[in-house]
């Protein structure tokens, strides 16, 4: 019965709290007493611990082994990532000469990575978009050409001046001036027959009869008004007209708007030779936030001195700043390209060069083509191409001169995704290496790059897919190129022949 009341005792959670406090509270009173020799006995047991280390050291047969494991205790790096077969330290020259600059020496991250095919295109001008044709309005004879061909314009900037010959348009603002003209006699008529007929010294009848008059007047400017915006006349230039009581001689064509059209393309001017366009732009109007597109002046139809009918095409303008790739696919391909379409995944443009290949990425599709070619039984996609400027300059005397980097006929390649893999290691190729049955990636180590056996789970002539299971993390400095060269290298130390074909397939 006594064992079992010490047991129960002790199993009392609040007995043991209260003799763990006891015991605390006697150490440290006692502590001057069993410190010192506590002390002595752990300084006694690492000291004969050494010495027995250093005599087995003395008694072996190949000291230099221990002597450079021991050099590398407390350096932070793993022992067997310096053996002499799998790691290599390289000079800066050495870095240099691999190219391994800041560039190619960074840590690795998770990545998406797309499968892709490989698809030819070619560039194509964007319908509705890239060419403009800029044609007379109205029936004349040309006066002056300000465009040049090859020279850029911008929406404003003046092409052409047409002197305005289209009888119909002349007889009709004669007949809207005349109408206006007698509208004003008319309305005088009128006050002066409003004041002596409430004296009684006229009929009401006479009064009336002009007013009838007048109405037909203002019906008849009505119509003339309506048959002038058919010629191609804006409520503003209209409005010019009555106001300034003078007919239209000359016409001004400027260069279109691409987008919107708020300001006046066509910008006529009267008979004494005043422009009249600063009339036709609204005081509230914003300045425009952007540079306008430059607009390349392709094909000028019309000189000096010939004469134009309504819609002739006097010169064709193009926008450049916006492009298609318009690629090729076939049939069994569609499947892929709808994929692509629905989830929004980004295509790449491989353009050749004198320099190499140049890649353009996070491409979209705009659409895909509705039926298949029936001679070269091919689908057409189209991929919405941004173009830049390579030069942008103007000659003494005005004129601009750009040049786009991407021409419309230019040939490339694009490659479509038609499998993704998310949170992947995704590598250059050129940072892989195999030999035999395994693949090889060379992680930076202090001054060292060891070799990592890794396993590629995909490899395509850009880049390799690194399984992530644990031979490599995200954050570790790997060398993403050279590793071909970094491999011969540890061969050659190693004093086995080189396969100068090593990490190539043929």
């Amino acid at each position: 019965m006594k064992k079992h009341s010490i047991l129960a005792i002790v199993r009392d959670p609040w007995t043991r709290w209260t003799l763990g406090l006891l015991l605390l509270a006697i150490a440290v009173f006692t502590y001057p007493k069993w410190w010192s020799a506590l002390n002595g006995w752990i300084d006694g047991t690492v000291a004969a611990r050494k010495e027995s280390t250093r005599e087995a050291a003395d008694g072996a047969d190949a000291p230099g082994e221990d002597e450079h494991d021991h050099a590398h205790e407390g350096d932070g790096h793993d022992h067997a990532a310096h053996s002499e077969s799998s790691s290599l330290e390289l000079t800066p020259q050495s870095l240099k000469n691999l190219g391994l600059t800041a560039e190619y020496l960074g840590p690795i991250a998770l990545s998406n990575f797309y499968r892709t095919v490989t698809i030819p295109a070619i560039v194509v001008a964007k319908p509705g978009r890239t060419d403009i044709h800029v044609s007379s309005p109205m029936i004349g004879i040309v006066q002056h050409v300000h465009a040049v061909s090859g020279e850029a314009v911008v929406p404003g900037d003046k092409l052409f001046e047409v002197r305005l010959t289209y009888e119909d348009l002349v007889d009709t603002q004669t007949q809207l001036l005349k109408n206006l003209s007698d509208v004003a006699v008319e309305e005088r008529e009128i006050a002066r027959l409003e004041e002596v007929t409430r004296s009684g010294a006229v009929a009401s009848k006479m009064l009336l009869e002009r007013q009838y008059a007048l109405q037909k007047l203002q019906s008849s400017i009505g119509a003339q008004r309506a048959a002038l915006k058919l010629h191609g006349l804006t409520d503003e230039q209209i409005d010019t007209i009555v106001r300034e009581q003078r007919l239209l001689r000359d016409l001004s064509i400027v260069a279109p708007e691409i987008d919107n059209h708020a300001h006046e393309e066509n910008n006529l001017r009267l008979s004494n030779r005043r422009l009249m366009s600063a009339s036709f732009q609204q005081a509230d109007q914003p300045a425009p936030a952007t540079e306008p597109v430059p607009l390349i002046v392709e094909r000028l139809s019309a000189s000096k001195g010939q004469g134009v009918q309504a819609g002739e095409m006097l010169c064709a303008l193009s926008d450049y700043s916006t492009l298609y790739i318009e690629g090729k696919a076939f049939e069994q391909d569609a499947p892929a390209i709808a994929e692509v379409a629905a989830k929004g995944w980004p295509i790449e443009a491989i353009i050749p060069g004198v320099a190499g290949q140049e890649t353009i990425t996070e491409l979209s599709l705009a659409f895909v083509a509705s039926a298949v070619d029936p001679q070269s039984r091919t689908l057409s996609f189209f991929v919405n191409l941004p173009n830049t400027k390579l030069r942008d300059q103007k000659t003494p005397d005005g004129q601009r001169f750009v040049t786009w980097k991407y021409r419309v006929g230019q040939r490339l390649e694009v490659r479509v995704p038609v499998e993704a893999w998310e949170q992947q290691i995704v590598l250059p190729v050129d940072a892989a290496v195999k030999d035999g049955a395994d693949w090889f990636v060379f992680q930076q180590n202090g001054d060292h790059f060891d070799r990592v056996p890794v396993h590629v789970k995909y490899r395509d002539q850009r880049y390799v897919v690194i399984e992530n299971d644990g031979a490599i993390y995200p954050g570790d400095v790997i060398a993403l190129r050279s590793a071909h060269q970094m491999q011969m290298a540890i061969k050659n130390k190693s004093g086995a022949g080189a396969d100068p074909h090593v990490g190539h397939n043929h």
